[in-house]
């Protein structure tokens, strides 16, 4: 599925101040004040004025009529009846979001690796210890982590219970998480459930919150780079093409 909730991240990323000094037209301004944040402009046709904006986390296209006393808010179709606003949404907000939350995946959230460092693509996934769907997943990927196709950055979480949060912890605070990690999906050795150090709550409240952010409300949430460079959230744990779609062709 793609990530449609990605706009919610934009007052994090500091994009929603693109436009906020300027002063708009009254059906625009009326908007902003009922909580519609302003992204960026665009051409249009017909004479009107475009406006890329978000609502409540979700990305929406604003046509303001040539008189600029009147806003449309929808989709805009041409003669033949095709889409004119989708484009203008992913160029706009989804693909320049993309790349915010794919930074923020990497340099805000703590993540372990299991795979090659030089593999062609990267897949994040929020995973809790104590998921039995986590370690299907993880199972599942091990053709392509094997290989050395793809990297994939595990964001530990505890979701289910103080006895996942633990484990997390554990996984996050070993001297070979990688290690620490594997051997807990496996099977081969559980994750412990220590005591947690305030270092360790806050890394997990930041993948925690992270999670949040992006629209994952359960494990295994798996997060990639489209053939387009769009971000893709996968819940839940894929099967069959499902992987294809996500690591590319099976090795």
């Amino acid at each position: 599925m793609k990530l449609t909730r990605i706009a919610a991240l934009v007052a994090l990323s500091g994009l929603a101040s693109i436009a906020s000094a300027q002063d708009y037209p009254a059906p625009i301004e009326a908007m902003q004040a009922k909580g519609v944040e302003i992204l960026d402009t665009f051409n249009a046709p017909g004479g009107l004025e475009g406006y890329a904006a978000i609502y409540h986390g979700r990305p929406l296209a604003i046509y303001l009529t040539s008189d600029k006393q009147h806003a449309i808010i929808g989709s805009l179709l041409d003669a033949s009846g095709n889409d004119l606003t989708s484009p203008v949404i992913d160029e706009k907000i989804n693909r320049p979001q993309s790349k915010v939350i794919w930074s923020k995946l990497e340099k805000d959230s703590h993540w372990v690796s299991e795979g090659s460092k030089q593999a062609d693509k990267v897949v994040y996934v929020f995973t809790d210890p104590n998921c039995p769907y986590c370690k299907r997943f993880w199972n599942d990927a091990q053709p392509w982590v094997k290989s050395g196709k793809i990297e994939l950055r595990h964001i530990p979480v505890g979701v289910l219970g103080e006895g996942s949060r633990k484990k997390a912890a554990y996984i996050l605070a070993a001297k070979d998480s990688t290690k620490a990690l594997i051997d807990n999906e496996s099977g081969k050795a559980p994750a412990k459930e220590n005591a947690i150090s305030d270092q360790q709550a806050t890394q997990l409240d930041a993948n925690l919150q992270l999670m949040s952010q992006v629209g994952a409300s359960g494990t295994p949430a798996i997060l990639y780079l489209d053939e387009t460079g769009m971000l893709q959230l996968h819940p839940g744990a894929p099967q069959g093409e499902q992987l294809v779609e996500i690591f590319g062709s099976k090795p």
